[in-house]
């Protein structure tokens, strides 16, 4: 089983909406039983709550399911039980390589970074700006080409 972990800052805007939306992908092209999406948070504030309701009009509108998902800090151990760990933006990507230390035993990558032809490193957090469809198109992307990358490199 192949492991993708999704982190922002909280685990309830953009770390989830790219969970959701890659596990759309994934059940679209019939590759559920081998590829597991999750997502977790850097803080803890928001654990227990469900996606932000910014990430869930949009993901209705697409309708994307985020049934069942409630936000999460991430751990030490998922830095080695996930293959796939995407940050969403440069200080998570920090945060992650911190955690990890010298040896990481999982890829570490922002999203963005399996869109070469994106001038635009970082997801902006729609938590303080309200940019969701901005937001969406950004991890919509990210994650058909996460995908792509995923099933060249483990030939799926």
């Amino acid at each position: 089983m192949i492991r993708v972990l999704f982190v922002c800052l909280g685990n309830i805007c953009r770390s989830p909406m790219a969970e959701a939306v890659l596990r759309s992908k994934v059940a679209q092209a019939e590759l559920s039983d081998q590829i597991e999406i999750d997502s977790a948070g850097i803080g803890d504030w928001h654990v227990g709550e469900p996606p932000h309701e910014g990430t869930r009009e949009i993901l209705l509108k697409q309708q994307i399911s985020v049934d069942g998902m409630k936000a999460r800090q991430v751990k030490e151990g998922d830095l080695s039980q996930f293959h796939y760990v995407i940050a969403m933006d440069a200080s998570n990507l920090g945060e992650l390589h911190e955690m990890a230390g010298v040896n990481p035993s999982s890829s570490i990558s922002r999203l963005m970074d399996y869109v070469s032809e994106s001038e635009i490193e970082d997801v902006p957090d729609p938590y303080f700006e309200g940019n969701f469809e901005e937001v969406y198109q950004m991890v919509e992307e990210g994650c058909s080409k996460l995908l792509e990358h995923i099933r060249d490199e483990e030939g799926i």
